[in-house]
C-alpha cells in the first residue's frame, strides 16, 4: 500500500482577472477550487492511475470538510488527524502572470501530532510512504525524521519531495527517491547550475548522500532520471500548459504508482514524465486519458 502525508494541505482558490488593477475593484472571469496540498496531489494522480493508496495528515474546519467531501467523491481512502484550527486557503491568482498567496496553516498540537504518528504505526514491510510538501513550523523541523524512523522500524519505503535541511536530513536514511527540479537541486547544494551534465553531477550527489532513486524534472526542457542503472533521459511532451501547480506531485504519483505496480523503473519514468505534464496542460490534475496520450510521445535515452 502507498501512503501519502500531506502535513499542511490547503484548498488551493485559483482566481482568474483579465486586468488586474490594484487599489481599485476587480471582477473575476473564472475561479476554481481544488483540494490542495502536495501529498493530497500525489494520491488525486494515484487515484486516476488505479494505484491503491490512502491519503493521511491533518485537516481542521470547514475547509478541511471540503477536502475530506472533495476526495470521498473521487472515492479516495483517507484518514486524516482532526485538528482544532482550520485548514488554509491558498489563493492561485492568474492575471497575466501567475501569483500566490498562500496562508500559514493551523497549529499542530502535540495531541494531534502524536495522532498522526499513531496512526503511521500500522505500516507494513513493502508499503511506500509519500512525504511531501513543507513541514508545519509547529511541528518543527525533525518531525518527518520521526515518521522516517517508523518507516525504517516497520520496514516500508519512503519518498520524500521536500527542500532544504529537511530533505539534507532524509537522505542519510535511504529515500527511494527524491524528486527536486533543476532549481531546487541548486539551492540544496548552494551552486549555480547552467548544463545537464551539472544536472548529473548534483544529481548523482543526492545517491551518494543516500537516495536510490532521482528524479529531475527541467520544465519544458525534459526530465533525468538517475540510478544504479545509469542516466536517462526524458523529452517533455508538446502541448499549452495551463497549471503550473502539482505537475511535480503528479510525476511522482506516476513514478511511484507505476514502480509498485510493475517494478520496471524506465515505465516508472515515463509514466511520471506524463503524469507531470498531463497536468502541466490541465486545470486541474491529469486525467487517464491524457497520460496515456502523452506517454505515447515520450522517448527515453541512456546518457
Amino acid at each position: 500500500m502507498i501512503y501519502t502525508v500531506t502535513l499542511n494541505p490547503s484548498i488551493d482558490y485559483i482566481v482568474e482577472v483579465e486586468d488586474l488593477k490594484l487599489g481599485s475593484l476587480n471582477r473575476m472571469t473564472r475561479d476554481l477550487k481544488l483540494p490542495g496540498g502536495k501529498g493530497i496531489n500525489v494520491s488525486r494522480v494515484l487515484n486516476t492511475l488505479e494505484v491503491p493508496n490512502t491519503a493521511t495528515g491533518f485537516l481542521g474546519g470547514f475547509t478541511g470538510r471540503y477536502i475530506e467531501q472533495w476526495l470521498g467523491e473521487e472515492n479516495i481512502s483517507s484518514d486524516f488527524v482532526t485538528v482544532n484550527d482550520d485548514t488554509r486557503i491558498n489563493i492561485k491568482l492568474k492575471a497575466g502572470e501567475e501569483t500566490e498567496i498562500n496562508g500559514t496553516g493551523p497549529v499542530i498540537r502535540d495531541t494531534e501530532a502524536e495522532a498522526l504518528v499513531l496512526k503511521l504505526e500500522a505500516l507494513q514491510a513493502g508499503d511506500i510512504l509519500v512525504l511531501s510538501g513543507s513541514v508545519p513550523p509547529s511541528l518543527g523541523a525533525a518531525f518527518y525524521s520521526r515518521l522516517i524512523d517508523i518507516c525504517k522500524r516497520k520496514e516500508a519505503e519512503f519518498v520524500i519531495d521536500t527542500t532544504g535541511q529537511a530533505l539534507k536530513d532524509a537522505l542519510a536514511l535511504e529515500p527511494l527517491l527524491v524528486k527536486p527540479n533543476h532549481h531546487e537541486l541548486a539551492e540544496l547544494f548552494g551552486v549555480r547550475i547552467n548544463t545537464r551534465d551539472e544536472i548529473i553531477t548534483y544529481g548523482r550527489r543526492l545517491m551518494e548522500l543516500g537516495a536510490r532513486y532521482v528524479l529531475v524534472s527541467m520544465a519544458g526542457e525534459g526530465a533525468l532520471f538517475i540510478s544504479d542503472q545509469g542516466v536517462y533521459y526524458a523529452n517533455a511532451p508538446k502541448g499549452k500548459v495551463k497549471n503550473s501547480v502539482g505537475a511535480g506531485d503528479s510525476m511522482i504519483a506516476g513514478f511511484v504508482g507505476t514502480l509498485s505496480m510493475t517494478g520496471d523503473v524506465l515505465e516508472a519514468f515515463r509514466t511520471g514524465v506524463a503524469s507531470g505534464s498531463a497536468t502541466a496542460f490541465s486545470d486541474d490534475l491529469a486525467e487517464i486519458a491524457l497520460i496515456g496520450q502523452l506517454r505515447t510521445q515520450i522517448e527515453i535515452e541512456q546518457i
